[in-house]
Order: C-alpha cells, then sequence, then structure tokens
C-alpha cells in the first residue's frame, strides 16, 4: 500500500508541475502578445510625433487640466496602457501631445517620465501640478514657472555632536527651534544638507556631477515669460473669492523632496536657507530625468496653500482646485504659444 500511495504521491506531484508550466507558459504567452500589442500601438503613436510630453502628479490637478476642454484626444490612439499608467494622446491648439499623471512622489515622477522619453518621440516635457508656498511676496492662487529646483531631501541627519560636512549646501540646527528657545537639550542634533548626483548623457558614464540646482530650459523659461499679466481665477466658487488677483511670476526658485511641508517654522528655513518660493514632491526628479536624457524641461505650479505658514488647517482643500485650474491655463497658454517643430527650441 505504502509503494502504491508513494507511486500516486509521485504521479500527482507530475501532473502539477506539468500544469503548472502549461499555466505559466500560457500566461507568459498572453503577456508577450499585449506586450507586442502595446509596443505595435506605440510605434503607430510615434509615427506621427513628435509630442511635447505633459506630466502632471494626481487626480485633483488632471481634472482641472480636463476640465479645460483643450485636450482632443487622437481618434486612432486615444491613449496606451504602460507600466500602470495610461499615457493619452492628442492636440492641444493643434500642438501634438502626450499627457500623463505620474503619482506622489520623487519616484513615480522619475519614473514616469523616463517612460515617457524612452517609449514615446517627445520633444521636451512640460511638467504642471500644485505646491505649497514658501515666500511671503507670493500668494495663495498664484502660478510660478521656476528658473531652478533643489532636492532638499538629500539630508545628512547627524547625531548631537556630529559635525556637518563643509561640502553640505545647508544646515538645520534642531535645537534652534526648541520652544522655548534654547532651553533643555535636543537629540534631534544637526542636519546637513547634501548635493545631488546628476547624471547625464552629455557627461561621461557613471561620473556624476554634484549639483544644488537644476535648470529649467532656459529657451522655454523666455517663452513662458510672456505670458506674464495673463488673467487667472480669483474666486473657487461664486461667493468665495481671494482677496488679491492671482499672477503669473516665472525665474523663481523651486524646492523637491518626500514630504508635504506643513511648519511654519521648516518652511521659513528652506526659504531662508535656499531661496525658494515653491515646495513640491515631484519637480526636481522630473526636471533631473528630462535633462540626463537632454530633453528640454518647463515647470509650471500653482500654489495651493501656506505650507504650514496659515492658522489651523492646510488649506489645500479649499484653494488647490483654485490653484490647480490656474495651473492648466497656463499650461494651455504655453503650449498654444510654443511654436513648430517644438524641437526648434533644443
Amino acid at each position: 500500500m505504502k509503494l502504491i500511495s508513494m507511486a500516486t504521491s509521485r504521479s500527482l506531484n507530475m501532473r502539477v508541475a506539468v500544469l503548472l508550466i502549461m499555466v505559466l507558459s500560457v500566461c507568459g504567452s498572453e503577456f508577450s502578445r499585449k506586450k507586442r500589442k502595446t509596443l505595435e500601438e506605440i510605434k503607430k503613436i510615434n509615427g506621427n510625433g513628435p509630442y511635447v510630453g505633459l506630466i502632471t502628479v494626481y487626480a485633483p490637478e488632471e481634472t482641472a487640466f480636463f476640465a479645460t476642454g483643450a485636450f482632443q484626444s487622437d481618434p486612432k490612439h486615444p491613449f496606451v496602457d504602460l507600466a500602470g499608467r495610461r499615457f493619452r494622446v492628442g492636440k492641444i491648439h493643434n500642438k501634438k501631445v502626450i499627457y500623463v499623471r505620474c503619482g506622489v512622489g520623487l519616484v513615480n515622477a522619475a519614473a514616469a517620465t523616463q517612460n515617457m522619453v524612452d517609449m514615446f518621440e517627445i520633444s521636451g516635457i512640460v511638467h504642471f501640478g500644485i505646491a505649497g508656498n514658501a515666500n511671503s511676496s507670493m500668494s495663495i492662487g498664484d502660478v510660478t514657472i521656476p528658473t531652478q529646483f533643489a532636492d532638499t531631501g538629500l539630508w545628512d541627519w547627524l547625531n548631537p555632536n556630529g559635525t556637518v560636512d563643509p561640502s553640505d549646501f545647508g544646515k538645520l540646527d534642531i535645537g534652534n527651534f526648541n520652544v522655548p528657545r534654547g532651553e533643555g537639550q535636543n537629540l534631534l542634533g544637526h542636519v546637513g544638507y547634501s548635493t545631488e548626483q546628476f547624471y547625464s548623457e552629455s557627461g561621461d558614464p557613471n561620473t556624476p556631477q554634484r549639483v544644488i540646482w537644476v535648470n529649467t530650459t532656459r529657451q522655454w523659461l523666455n517663452l513662458a515669460a510672456n505670458l506674464e499679466g495673463i488673467r487667472l481665477e480669483r474666486c473657487v466658487n461664486s461667493s468665495f473669492c481671494l482677496s488679491e488677483q492671482p499672477k503669473l511670476v516665472t525665474g523663481l526658485r523651486g524646492a523637491t523632496a518626500n514630504t508635504f511641508i506643513d511648519n511654519a517654522a521648516y518652511r521659513d528655513f528652506l526659504f531662508q536657507t535656499f531661496h525658494v518660493s515653491s515646495l513640491d514632491m515631484e519637480s526636481s526628479a522630473i526636471v533631473m530625468t528630462s535633462l540626463s536624457n537632454s530633453f528640454p524641461v518647463l515647470v509650471i505650479r500653482g500654489l495651493s496653500d501656506l505650507a504650514g505658514e496659515q492658522k489651523g488647517d492646510n488649506h489645500i482643500q479649499i484653494f488647490g482646485p483654485l490653484a490647480a485650474s490656474n495651473t492648466a491655463r497656463v499650461v494651455i497658454e504655453f503650449l498654444k504659444t510654443l511654436p513648430n517643430p517644438h524641437y526648434a527650441l533644443l
């Protein structure tokens, strides 16, 4: 009985193994078919390029963008699903564009941008969304088109007796923010802000440049500066309006980190140390990825909140849709003024 049982067990195991191989083979074959179909679709899309790549972050920004009605979907190839994201193909003011929502954070931003430039015939990247405001001369509802970005999430967090590396760009002494000031010991110690490692096609392989700031593309920034004076929306609805008329400002600085800033002291530190006006979680990754691959890039960000300077709850839920709407309006106007062919500005 034991011999029969063992033989039966071996036979069952063999049948399971064969079945598993067959299932994996079928799944692999199905995956290959889907991948081939996607690549064939992308090839057809690229045959009609080049396109301007448009990248935003999350649903409210996307809603505001499509609410403008300016995006006209391609009738033959309206979208491609790639790496978990939907890349939408269309036109805005007769400019060919491919739009994607990347998701929150530096990793999502870099991944979506690399997908964009690797898979599609792109002439450049326009990134847009909302941001926190770190500059007291700016107001909620304003739109900023920064000239450069710093990644303020590159920290050397030291022990209380540690010494910040002299090559670090900035230094944050946690104890300076003790309340009451100067009393007690703060074991959080010091934070030094390190430099970014920037890899580029124009540089030597495996030899990064050490940089604090990454610049948006000067030609596109100059073109966008002509939009200053554009009329932006002041009212959230018919009964709730901002006290000041929002404005577009170009040429400032922005900071990016995987941190949502809602703290007045840290906001003030970032402004005083880096002289930045906008705070977000994606822009520097998109700028660096675009430039690493030698593509022009522009960032357009609407200010949705005071990054902790306000009293009470953060204002992003109230003013986020208005900031997103103003941002989308600037994006549409920029594309309208962008000459053809796009690559003439490279």
